[in-house]
């Protein structure tokens, strides 16, 4: 089964930047968009931007300005520029995918194991 496999996260000070990767070990069928989304305890995971393979892009309103998506959702491909990092960033982000395992099968949702991302104050 294919999977998102994620790297870039740490623990960083305010202010600073860092940059999630997201690649897929196989092909996915009918990719239709690729994102990221942030967790914290105690409240549902949240959309933090997503692309889609047309290279239209949405982003979560606390994080406008200062983050940048970008990648090749053909190649399977998305990475998450973040840059003038606040605490309130902290959180664990997961990749996301929406596509399907052949093109027989019915699209779905796919999740990266996630990345912890810290940022001290």
């Amino acid at each position: 089964q294919v999977q998102l496999l994620e790297s870039g996260g740490g623990l960083v000070q305010a202010g600073g930047s860092l940059t999630l990767s997201c690649v897929t070990s196989g092909t996915i069928f009918r990719l239709i968009r690729m994102g990221w989304y942030r967790q914290v305890p105690g409240k549902q995971r949240e959309l933090v931007a997503r692309i889609s393979k047309t290279n239209t892009t949405d982003y979560a309103d606390s994080v406008k300005g200062r983050f940048t998506i970008s990648g090749d959702v053909a190649k399977n491909t998305v990475h998450l520029l973040m840059n003038t990092l606040k605490p309130d960033d902290t959180g664990v982000y997961y990749c996301h995918a929406y596509g399907a395992d052949s093109s027989y099968d019915p699209s779905r949702d796919y999740w990266g194991q996630g990345t912890q991302v810290t940022v001290s104050s």
